[in-house]
């Protein structure tokens, strides 16, 4: 697992890298909510451990901004010293997936975010995802770097046929099939559907993504290779 330890405590910090890393885990720090958002935004992570005091963006804060502005679900397992009824509906209404009280064992954190990695994961065939962007095969929401990105029809069919065989070329044939079956329009159409699809795609980012083979197709990958 990759996981985001979002803990202002570094010596909890240094405990819970000390166990996880041992057993094979990448993990990320952040010792303030600031911080975190920042890296979930720009990184794929598999689970956030989240502590709820934390300078600069507290732990509610932070988890309500990750689900209700960035749109991103990755499971959330809160670790707090609070540990009444209400500070625990608090959590699971801001969008946390697990509550974890301090002090805690090390056993029973790794116990819980792999439950949650494996609960995740169950659906994972529903999302594609190439660098910051995704597509989620089952809702057709798109997001890149954590802001959605809204495509027509046509857009939702190209970037989906794109990322489903990256970084593999599609040719335009394919795509021009894709969209109009056996009744081509005339003129270069397909054209504009791919300037369109990379007005929303690469424009507002610094990085393109939507990549143009010369008389073949198109790919989509984090490299112009």
């Amino acid at each position: 697992m990759r996981a985001l330890i979002v803990e202002d405590n570094r010596d909890i910090c240094a405990n819970i890298a000390a166990y996880l890393e041992k057993l094979g885990h990448v993990l990320d720090f952040a010792h303030d909510g600031v911080t975190a958002m920042n890296l979930a935004l720009t990184h794929p992570f598999d689970v956030i451990v989240l502590d709820l005091m934390m300078p600069r963006m507290d732990g509610l804060t932070f988890c309500e901004r990750l689900r209700n502005e960035a749109g991103i679900e990755t499971p959330v397992l809160m670790l707090t010293a609070r540990d009444t009824l209400d500070d625990r509906l608090k959590g699971f209404d801001a969008g946390a997936d697990d509550y974890l009280v301090k002090p805690f064992a090390l056993q029973e954190l790794h116990a819980r975010i792999r439950a949650l990695y494996k609960r995740s994961h169950r659906n994972t065939d529903k999302l594609l995802a190439v660098a910051d962007l995704t597509l989620n095969r089952s809702t057709l929401q798109v997001h890149r770097a954590g802001r959605r990105v809204e495509l027509n029809p046509a857009g939702i069919k190209l970037l989906r046929r794109l990322m489903e065989e990256s970084p593999s070329v599609v040719s335009r044939e394919d795509l021009e099939t894709l969209l109009w079956a056996d009744e081509r329009p005339d003129g270069d159409a397909l054209r504009s559907h791919m300037y369109k699809l990379r007005q929303a795609i690469d424009r507002p980012f610094d990085q393109p993504l939507i990549h143009t083979v010369h008389r073949i197709g198109y790919r989509i990958a984090e490299d112009a290779e």
